[in-house]
């Protein structure tokens, strides 16, 4: 009966050596998995950086052709109004000589 005992009790303990030895690689399988996981985690940070740098660059540069648009339009604003301003001058020009020339017309025809 002692030795039943004794060979049960061997028994279990082999059994749970042998139970627990092919935990070791079933360890390393999450380590690996997480060292996947952690490389991939890694990379989309490096890509949203990357993503965010390059959305910061292309708003600056929007920011710098908005700004320089801005100041295009203001030029021609500008132009534009010196224009119509110089056109406005030139056609009260006009009608003042127009004016001018009916009043001398009109004066001699008056005297008669």
């Amino acid at each position: 009966m002692k030795k039943a005992i004794v060979t049960l009790i061997a028994g279990l303990f082999a059994t749970a050596a042998f139970a627990q030895t092919p935990a070791a690689p079933a360890a390393s399988v999450p380590a690996k998995v997480e060292a996947a996981h952690t490389k991939a985690v890694v990379k989309a940070d490096a890509k949203e950086a990357q993503a965010v740098v390059k959305a910061d660059a292309k708003e600056a540069k929007a920011v710098v052709a908005a700004k320089t648009e801005v100041a295009s339009a203001k030029t021609e604003a500008a132009s534009t109004k010196a224009k119509a301003h110089h056109k406005a001058k030139h056609t009260k020009a006009k009608a003042d000589a127009k004016l001018a020339s009916a009043t001398v017309e009109a004066a001699p025809a008056a005297a008669k």
